[in-house]
C-alpha cells in the first residue's frame, strides 16, 4: 500500500513539508494547489458536458442559414426568410426585410408555431390586430 498512511504518518509528512517550505510559503502553496484542482475539475466537467451535448445533438442538425449575432438574437438569411414566408402563405413582393420578418413572426405566433411566452404574446397581438381590422 503506497498511500495507506495512518494518522501519525500524516503528521510526520506535514511536519517535514513545514520545515522545507516554511510557515509563510505554506498558505501560498495550498492556495495554488486549490486553484489548480478547481481549474482541473472545471475543465474536466466542461469536457463531460461537451460529450453529452454531442451525443444529444447529431452533427448533421447544425443550421447553416442561421448565425448567432453578438446581441444573442438569431439572424436568418434573406433566402430563408422568403422560404418561411412562402410556407406560411405570405407574399414577399414589395415588402422590406423588416416588414416581412415582422409579418412572418406574427403569423407564426398566431398559428402557435412559436412556443412558451412568445405564443401567448402572439395570440394577444393577433387578437388585437384582428379586433382593429
Amino acid at each position: 500500500m503506497a498511500f495507506g498512511f495512518q494518522g501519525m504518518e500524516w503528521v510526520i509528512i506535514l511536519f517535514i513539508i513545514l520545515l522545507i517550505f516554511g510557515p509563510t510559503k505554506l498558505p501560498q502553496l495550498a492556495r495554488g494547489l486549490g486553484k489548480a484542482l478547481y481549474e482541473f475539475r472545471r475543465a474536466s466537467q466542461g469536457l463531460v458536458e461537451e460529450e453529452e451535448e454531442k451525443k444529444k445533438k447529431p452533427a448533421a442538425a447544425k443550421p447553416s442559414a442561421e448565425a448567432k449575432s453578438s446581441t444573442g438574437t438569431t439572424e436568418i438569411s434573406d433566402e430563408l426568410l422568403k422560404q418561411l414566408a412562402a410556407k406560411l402563405g405570405i407574399t414577399t413582393e414589395g415588402k422590406s426585410r423588416e416588414d416581412l420578418l415582422k409579418e412572418v413572426i406574427e403569423l407564426a405566433k398566431k398559428q402557435g408555431l412559436l412556443g412558451g411566452e412568445e405564443k401567448a404574446a402572439g395570440t394577444a397581438a393577433g387578437q388585437a390586430a384582428a379586433g382593429s381590422q
